[in-house]
């Protein structure tokens, strides 16, 4: 199920899709079916269209910020029992890098926003998760454990879950560890909105704490990589939120 999952979130994200139509009006192009022709050219038309919005200023900045601005930064101090859970993202095992430079960007904004919410309280524990990919000697949790003890937070103060595969495996492990207590949760500005209906579908007590914020307003005439991505990123939060609001539409009509 996790592999189909991510199978077919991929197969709608703009640059997979733009690809498979664009391979599919290569196949009708030179057809002498008018229909299959026609079919073709209206492929070829809707990969350009995809590619030229996803990858335009406005149209980025608003797919990411309608999710960023659900949740702002949290400067509260933690009070009672402190405990920041940092979602996991991925990383790149080099030899001879520190953790901190094996991190992803992404990783990396979420570890250290992790560290500053770990300073707000007292007596804190710091929880780090994600397997290893299935590609890697090390599971993504370990590499975010040694990079936060770079960063200065105590080993005895970290706690890794380093089987979880997905946000829900994840909330799944903290639940089984905190129970029901509020704890501080940490993960990109885009991911917060399905990582809180997550958690909160589990009766937990999330605080959130967003980072790595990728909505950016410019030039509307400005068409690059980076929109793209950004796009892209956006538009992966919605499928889930999708996915979510299907999986619970399922179980209640059983």
């Amino acid at each position: 199920m996790f592999w189909l999952k991510k199978i077919l979130s991929q197969l709608v994200m703009p640059i997979p899709l733009s690809i498979m139509l664009l391979v599919i009006a290569a196949v009708f192009w030179r057809t002498k079916r008018t229909r299959l022709l026609q079919f073709g050219r209206i492929a070829l038309v809707a990969a350009i269209a995809l590619l030229v919005l996803t990858s335009q200023a406005q149209v980025s900045y608003y797919l990411a910020d309608s999710l960023e601005s659900q949740y702002q930064v949290n400067h509260q101090p933690i009070t009672g029992a402190c405990v920041v859970m940092v979602l996991g993202s991925g990383n790149r095992e080099q030899q001879g890098h520190t953790a901190v430079q094996q991190l992803s960007s992404t990783a990396l904004a979420r570890l250290t926003e992790g560290v500053r919410q770990f300073s707000l309280g007292q007596h804190c524990t710091l929880v780090v998760s994600g397997w290893s990919g299935g590609n890697q000697p090390t599971a993504h949790a370990t590499i975010m454990a040694q990079a936060a003890q770079e960063l200065g937070i105590p080993k005895k103060s970290i706690t890794v879950f380093n089987q979880p595969k997905d946000t829900i495996e994840e909330a799944n492990a903290l639940k089984q560890f905190l129970g029901t207590q509020p704890f501080r949760l940490v993960t990109s500005a885009t991911h917060m909105p399905r990582s809180m209906r997550i958690f909160n579908a589990l009766g937990m007590q999330p605080q959130a704490a967003p980072t790595d914020f990728i909505a950016n307003s410019s030039d509307w005439w400005r068409l690059n990589a980076d929109n793209l991505l950004d796009s892209q990123r956006a538009i992966h939060e919605y499928v889930g939120i999708l996915w979510l609001w299907v999986k619970d539409l399922l179980v209640n009509n059983h």
